[in-house]
């Protein structure tokens, strides 16, 4: 499989989620289950395709993250609307899928399949892949939280802390593979590299975002801002840290070389 059919799986996936998201509107669940899940059948289909091809994980580039955090939006998105019904959120994952669907194929990023010897510890795709399903779920949380934040609406909140909770969950998990991943190609768990420091400054972040929902006086439309702000956190932990002169410089975590 070659990267030129990814517009191929792509489209039919983004129609099926579309059509997923609009049943959803219409109240035809059943249908809203099918075609989401069947977007993401077509999607996933091409990520092993591509796994196969490369005769490696597709983790290594910002591109090949980007076809995972895909994935796992309209996934989050279909968890979403299993748990709470509601009819909007697949319609919010659906657009953040295809905004970064978009950019795969316009930059897609994808590199040859050779993997460096760092990459090679078979921690590595566990910690790549459990992370880019906790940025699925905040990515989740967050559009909620602008739902929320233009509706005036704050009874679904609890949905909102529901989503970080499983997210940071998945997020510590995804920490601790890394680690291990670290001490085996480095000799060290942790290093305070830039991408470890903003990985720390983010998780800390959504750990402070759920202390204050916990106080009795917290104010619940500060609490959604606080959400924005951790998840742009996130996205400067993600692909923010590549522009930074110190990661260009001493980071250990730049693969694209």
């Amino acid at each position: 499989m070659s990267w030129e059919f990814f517009a191929y799986f792509a489209i039919v996936a983004v129609l099926l989620w579309t059509a997923g998201a609009f049943a959803a509107w219409r109240g035809k669940t059943a249908v809203a289950y099918t075609a989401t899940a069947g977007g993401l059948l077509v999607f996933f289909s091409f990520i092993v395709a591509m796994w196969v091809s490369l005769e490696r994980p597709p983790l290594r580039t910002m591109g090949e993250t980007r076809l995972w955090y895909s994935f796992f939006l309209p996934f989050a998105g279909l968890l979403v609307y299993s748990r709470w019904k509601y009819k909007w959120v697949l319609s919010f994952s659906t657009l953040m899928a295809v905004v970064f669907v978009c950019i795969n194929i316009f930059k897609p990023e994808i590199h040859d399949k050779t993997l460096m010897p760092a990459l090679q510890s078979p921690w590595f795709a566990p910690h790549v892949i459990v992370y880019m399903f906790a940025y699925a779920l905040l990515g989740a949380a967050t559009m909620m939280a602008l739902y929320l934040l233009w509706k005036k609406d704050e009874r679904p909140l609890p949905a909102v802390d529901d989503l970080v909770y499983v997210g940071l969950a998945f997020m510590t998990i995804g920490m601790l593979f890394g680690s291990l991943w670290a001490k085996e190609a480095w000799g060290h768990y942790w290093t305070w590299d830039p991408k470890e420091t903003w990985a720390a400054i983010t998780w800390f972040s959504y750990l402070i975002y759920i202390h204050y929902r916990q106080l009795p006086a917290h104010r619940p439309r500060l609490a959604l801002w606080l959400l924005l702000l951790c998840f742009v956190l996130l996205q400067m932990c993600w692909w923010g840290i590549n522009y930074l002169p110190s990661a260009q410089a001493t980071s250990v975590h730049t693969y694209s070389s």
